[in-house]
This record gives C-alpha cells, sequence and structure tokens, in this order.
C-alpha cells in the first residue's frame, strides 16, 4: 500500500515556475545596465552595444522557448491550469536528470551565477567610475 504523502513517492516538478523566469530576466536587465557603467568613448559604446546584444540573445532564445512550450501546452490540455503557486512550487520537489531537489534550492542554484554577475558587475562599475579618470 502506497502513501501518497511519503515525499518521495510525490511526483517532482519538470518545468520552472514562471517566477523564476521573471527574476532571471530581470537580473538579466540588471547586468546589462550595470555594463553599460563602464562606457566612456564611442568605442567603449560600440563594444557595450555588442556585449548587450549578446546578453540579450541569452534571453530571447530560451524565453522564446518557453513561450512555445507554454502554448502548446496550454493547447494540449484546452485551457486547463493546473500551475501552482511558487510557494507550493518552491516547497515542493524538482526533478534534475540526476536526482530530485527542493524546488527553492533549484530556483537559487539557478539564479545565483547570473545574481554574481550583476553584483559583481554593478561593484566594478561603481570602483571604476569613482578611480577611473574620465577623458
Amino acid at each position: 500500500m502506497s502513501d501518497s504523502n511519503n515525499p518521495s513517492e510525490r511526483p517532482a516538478a519538470t518545468a520552472l515556475h514562471p517566477v523564476v523566469y521573471a527574476i532571471l530576466i530581470g537580473l538579466v536587465s540588471w547586468l546589462i545596465i550595470a555594463v553599460w557603467g563602464f562606457g566612456r568613448d564611442r568605442l567603449s559604446d560600440y563594444l557595450l552595444v555588442i556585449v548587450s546584444g549578446f546578453i540579450a540573445l541569452f534571453v530571447a532564445i530560451p524565453t522564446t522557448l518557453w513561450l512555445m512550450a507554454q502554448r502548446q501546452r496550454s493547447s494540449d490540455q484546452e485551457g486547463q491550469r493546473n500551475q501552482p503557486s511558487f510557494r507550493d512550487w518552491s516547497a515542493g520537489d524538482f526533478g534534475t536528470w540526476q536526482d530530485k531537489v527542493k524546488g527553492a534550492n533549484a530556483a537559487v542554484e539557478i539564479l545565483l551565477p547570473i545574481a554574481a554577475l550583476a553584483v559583481g558587475m554593478t561593484a566594478f562599475a561603481v570602483v571604476a567610475h569613482y578611480t577611473i579618470p574620465s577623458a
């Protein structure tokens, strides 16, 4: 006899919650703004446009694929929305190819690298603003 309250037998989520995607987009936007803190002259502005384009593509491609998957899923379910709240998703399990982890831990592991990059780039831009003489 199986008990559905047993954590090891509960089904794990296989998709990220939309809130994680929204936070990811916000962090990438922050990173783009922080990178522009290094603009000093026309050449660096030109290079920053290229870097910003690469970062925007880094977000646009997975976001487009996610939106396509959501559209396909919604047409398959014929309008049935059973998306759990972020609190429920983060308290539940998230299935990876190796094991199950808590949803909150998975979200932190996914968002931490880009958050560290955005915060670090902001710190570097602030230091550069006050230490590098402008031309």
